[in-house]
């Protein structure tokens, strides 16, 4: 439901966080963010340290990131969603390309009624025109001390153990744990996953 902009860069991101923690006055955060959130959450750290208590980031590492997803964003472009009434036939649709039910799932999480006929209410055109920058690495020069944790999925290709290295050289307090998860590693063990930040939160 936020604005939308042509612009999507991890500067944007971070100033649309600053924004929103200003908006509602909120001068210390805790900050969790999941793979591409993940990225914004250690930029905004970096750049904002007085802003943020604690820093937890999911499944996501520094470095850059070959292609992924633009064959989702391609096969979500060219849905004629005009022909289209329902969830089902959508995913059915989907489904040609993309097999696995939970990717599926959280794509359809975005799609929305609007006037009576189906949307996606992510900005598409945007994500595709941006996404190279976004595969780009983070806080290369990042020098942060306060507390972090770092949770991978065990079952992830993501966060490598050469990437916890990586990690601990700007990230300097930085703790690590692992659930034996893919990538979606909250929605896989969302109570395993609520107790291992629940306890980072109260004891770190």
């Amino acid at each position: 439901s936020s604005p939308h902009s042509a612009s999507q860069s991890y500067a944007n991101m971070v100033d649309d966080l600053l924004e929103l923690c200003d908006a509602m006055r909120l001068e210390r955060i805790h900050l969790l963010g999941h793979s591409l959130g993940g990225k914004v959450a250690m930029q905004f750290a970096a750049h904002h340290p007085d802003r943020v208590e604690k820093l937890i980031v999911v499944d996501m590492a520094m470095r850059a990131y070959a292609d992924a997803h633009t064959h989702l964003i391609d096969t979500m472009m060219a849905i004629d969603l005009t022909t289209l009434q329902s969830r089902h036939e959508v995913d059915k649709i989907l489904s040609n390309s993309i097999p696995q039910t939970m990717v599926r799932q959280f794509l359809l999480m975005n799609l929305i009624k609007s006037d009576s006929n189906l949307a996606w209410r992510i900005n598409l055109p945007a994500l595709k025109s941006n996404y190279s920058d976004l595969q780009q690495a983070v806080c290369e020069n990042a020098h942060y001390e306060k507390p972090c944790l770092f949770i991978r999925g065990e079952h992830s290709d993501y966060v490598q153990d050469a990437d916890t290295e990586h990690i601990k050289t700007s990230f300097i307090n930085a703790k690590f744990a692992s659930l034996p998860t893919g990538h979606w590693v909250h929605a896989e063990q969302p109570q395993a996953f609520s107790d291992v930040v629940g306890d980072f939160l109260v004891t770190s």
